[in-house]
């Protein structure tokens, strides 16, 4: 259980990402919120919506009381009809308790900076945020934005308080990035934060990083929001926790 980190007086807010935790047993989607809920997370997030029963999910969102902290806009910022998902993304996170939708940058090489400027008020007429998410090109060949510092300059290119960085710690540390440089003094402009462990995009604690000095440097650079834990867990989702609060 998340317990242990719930309740230290420095304790992060956490975020289920149910894509990959409480998918046991092949049970339908909407009822990995329940069972986050039931495991004390007030937060759960995933990916797209066009492979779910909306109606279920919605449900069980309302019925356990838990926030969205995001969920995918589609199509990619450089793709034609983006404006247009994201209208119909923003409409639907109204239903889905949604604080932000995640914006890829896609494959095809383009101009990201006036789609997320166009994009901005239609986020913020919803009261939603735009959370644009630099992917690492080892797991994602082709992504056409690797870089946490080029995803940070683009936020500020765009200069909207609808639109900020989704800072993934296994992304970054794929790419060779060391966390505390390139979020250094930024943290204003970072909306969200996934983690998982490298190698292998699994539990923190079952791989290489050093998570007192990344975490602590997160803090540092001025990122006071919720951890999203977006890995594939090596053992049952619940155990995994128990295993990453040791």
């Amino acid at each position: 259980m998340p317990d242990a980190w719930l309740t230290r007086p420095d304790a992060w807010e956490l975020s289920a990402c149910i894509e990959w935790l409480f998918a046991e047993d092949d049970r339908p989607f909407h009822e990995r919120v329940s069972r986050a809920a039931a495991a004390g997370f007030r937060r759960v997030e995933f990916w797209g919506t066009s492979n779910k029963d909306l109606a279920s999910l919605e449900a069980a969102i309302h019925a356990t009381g838990v926030a969205v902290s995001a969920f995918l806009s589609e199509p990619a910022a450089t793709q034609p009809g983006f404006l247009r998902g994201v209208e119909t993304a923003c409409e639907l996170a109204g239903r889905l308790n949604a604080q932000n939708l995640i914006v890829l940058a896609g494959e095809e090489p383009g101009d990201l900076i006036d789609p997320l400027r166009c994009a901005a008020p239609i986020a913020a007429g919803h009261g939603v945020g735009l959370l644009l998410e630099p992917l690492n090109t080892v797991d994602h060949p082709g992504y056409v934005l690797s870089s946490t510092l080029e995803g940070l300059e683009l936020v500020r290119a765009v200069d909207h308080p609808s639109v900020r960085l989704l800072y993934d710690l296994y992304h970054s540390v794929v790419m060779g990035e060391e966390p505390g440089e390139v979020l250094a003094g930024s943290g204003h402009l970072v909306g969200h934060v996934h983690i998982a462990d490298a190698p292998g995009r699994h539990e923190p604690g079952t791989g290489a990083i050093d998570w007192r000095r990344q975490l602590a440097a997160i803090r540092n650079a001025g990122y006071r929001g919720a951890l999203g834990l977006e890995f594939m867990p090596t053992r049952e989702t619940v155990e995994s926790l128990r295993y990453l609060t040791r």
